[in-house]
């Protein structure tokens, strides 16, 4: 599936979101109520400053005592007091409120980044499972775009602009409680003004996803730039690809900046517009109280606590608005992830696969068919037999199908037609992990991961003895090396091991081979890309690996494929011919004395 063409199609089925979402943020339940419990004061205490308007006005400025009786008995306020305790308890509710504000954001982060964390391993987990047409079919910046971006946006999102509309919409709530006590007729106006002002939210969210899904793409486009530059770098250099490596960019960052400048131009009017329907009914208000005011039905504070009410209500509604707003790329983003979710290998074990224990006899290939892309066939009705301990040479014209041969044989893909079976069984009723268990490969080019070599090499068997590890090292000609690096095999290897040689990577490749120690052995081209120095030392330790081992080998090295048991001549997809050297030799015509008498004899000769 190519992660680019995806479209966040459920974006829209909020509920259905929520529902996917709910089980990351079941576990944090607790922190999530007490946060939103923290929000409801929190927004409420907008009101507390509106509300201290009244009584200043009325008392404080028009100097008036306030009277009240509790119980039969009356008491007196005097404005005096009134001015001292109204400022001082405002300062008061801010420092309350800024208390409330920092352990709400502080809950909010934590349980943010939890729920985040839980996705993006649980993504991660599916991600490593995919099988390689996956990989084949996306690039590297549109991978971690998909799963390592999204997540962010989803996850961390949805608890903070929750929590963000809780806050606001009490705080609105609060401001409303004001208005509706100091005149539930200018109340009325004001809130139908503000829901008024609301609608444009809803006309821009489809905008939203298109552009955020375009953005999505292009972001992962400049990511695979950055990462080809980056894993490019000599070829970049040698042949001067600078300019189209930028060229490149630019055209990535200018699509994304007219993406984003698309949306901006349809969604920037919604400020202006909520901004002139709040001016409407500011007026409204304005006109009307002052009516109120002059027949007696309001008093000054009374109008004053409402206008400052109004004012502050704009700042939690505009914060709602664009919270929803926000919330839209949000589920834009969580519909991308559960796509991600749903999202199944090609390659799986079926429902009553076996476990495979050992190689007893051979292994067998029936009328195997193969394509990368519908249509255009790789091989083509092959039909071969591997006995056990045989070592099977496959050599062919590039491009022949020779590595997707072996490539078949750990299920890397799936075949489209006819069977490969181990001991009479089809691999694809053996479970993948003991399938592979009993497999070990040594590529061409072997990629070595970030560590030490003993993490690299104990790769292959993390249950293997210290005994073990030494014979590996010494069967796969690493003692030399290993003495000579200040650390030994404690060395911590640079990305992708390119802090060593060609041959050195390879033969620690190997030692990782080695220390599986499997039944089955497939060598891809694994001493091709070596000079003559160091391919001779890697020879020597491949010549240690495939002892008693079912061999397949790839190999443009004539020594290799003379001492092959037998010898496959695969081209354009087809199995032409079988035999050993001289059987093959003796044929009149055929094809691998074709390619011995071009390439094979001048190594020949050259030993000579």
């Amino acid at each position: 599936m190519k992660l680019s063409n995806t479209t966040a199609k459920n974006s829209f089925k909020y509920g259905w979101l929520l529902s996917r979402i709910w089980p990351y943020i079941k576990p944090y339940m607790f922190r999530i109520i007490c946060g939103f419990a923290i929000a409801i004061p929190l927004g409420l205490l907008d009101g507390i400053t509106a509300f201290a308007l009244k009584p200043f006005m009325d008392y404080v400025v028009g100097k008036q005592d306030w009277v009240f009786h509790i119980l039969g008995h009356e008491y007196t306020l005097t404005w005096q007091l009134f001015a001292f305790l109204i400022p001082f308890g405002v300062v008061l509710f801010a420092g309350f409120q800024g208390l409330l504000r920092y352990l709400n954001d502080y809950i909010s982060a934590w349980t943010s980044q939890k729920i985040t964390n839980d996705v993006k391993m649980d993504l991660f987990h599916k991600l490593i499972y995919m099988d390689p047409q996956f990989y084949d079919e996306n690039p590297s910046g549109i991978i971690i775009t998909r799963y390592m971006s999204d997540p962010q946006t989803a996850s961390a999102g949805i608890v903070e602009q929750i929590k963000t509309i809780t806050t606001s919409l009490f705080g609105a709530l609060g401001l409303i409680g004001v208005m509706l006590y100091s005149s539930w007729k200018l109340a009325f106006i004001g809130v139908l003004v503000l829901c008024i002002a609301f609608i444009p939210v809803a006309l821009i969210r489809k905008r939203i996803k298109a552009a955020s899904n375009k953005n999505m793409v292009i972001g992962g486009n400049i990511t695979t730039n950055i990462n080809e530059t980056y894993n490019g770098n000599k070829v970049m250099a040698a042949y001067e690809l600078q300019n189209r490596q930028e060229e490149y960019f630019r055209n990535q960052i200018i699509a994304s900046f007219n993406v984003n400048m698309s949306l901006t131009k349809r969604a920037a009017w919604m400020s202006p517009l909520m901004y002139l329907i709040a001016s409407c009914g500011i007026a409204t208000v304005l006109g009307y109280g002052t009516h109120l005011i002059t027949s007696g039905q309001m008093t000054a504070g009374s109008f004053a606590s409402f206008v400052t009410s109004l004012l502050l209500l704009y700042k939690p509604v505009k914060t709602l608005g664009g919270t929803l707003t926000g919330i839209q790329n949000i589920f834009v983003a969580m519909g991308r992830v559960f796509e991600l979710f749903d999202l199944k290998p090609a390659i799986q074990d079926s429902p009553n696969a076996i476990d495979m224990d050992d190689l007893h006899s051979n292994i067998q290939f029936e009328n195997v068919c193969f394509e990368y892309l519908p249509d255009q066939p790789v091989l083509k009705n092959l039909s071969l037999n591997v006995n056990r301990n045989e070592t099977l040479a496959i050599v062919g014209n590039s491009g022949g199908g020779k590595s997707t041969l072996v490539n078949l044989i750990p299920r890397f893909y799936d075949i489209k037609s006819g069977s490969i079976k181990i001991d009479g069984t089809d691999i694809r009723d053996i479970s993948l992990s003991s399938l592979r268990r009993n497999i070990a490969m040594v590529f061409q080019d072997n990629f070595l991961f970030t560590g030490t070599i003993r993490e690299n090499i104990m790769m292959g068997n993390p249950d293997a003895t210290e005994e073990e590890l030494n014979q590996a090292i010494e069967s796969a000609h690493l003692q030399e090396m290993i003495a000579e690096l200040p650390d030994g095999i404690e060395t911590l290897l640079g990305e992708r091991g390119l802090t060593l040689s060609g041959g050195q990577r390879q033969r620690v490749a190997i030692a990782r081979a080695m220390i599986k120690n499997t039944p089955i052995v497939i060598l891809d081209e694994a001493t091709s890309a070596l000079d003559n120095k160091s391919e001779a030392i890697v020879q020597k330790a491949l010549d240690n690996l495939i002892q008693n081992k079912t061999v397949f080998v790839i190999a443009h090295r004539l020594s290799t494929i003379k001492n092959a048991d037998r010898i496959a001549v695969i081209n354009e997809g087809e199995l032409v011919e079988l035999g050993n050297h001289d059987e093959l030799m003796s044929i009149e015509n055929g094809q691998y004395k074709a390619l011995y008498e071009m390439q094979f004899k001048k190594q020949e000769e050259l030993v000579v």
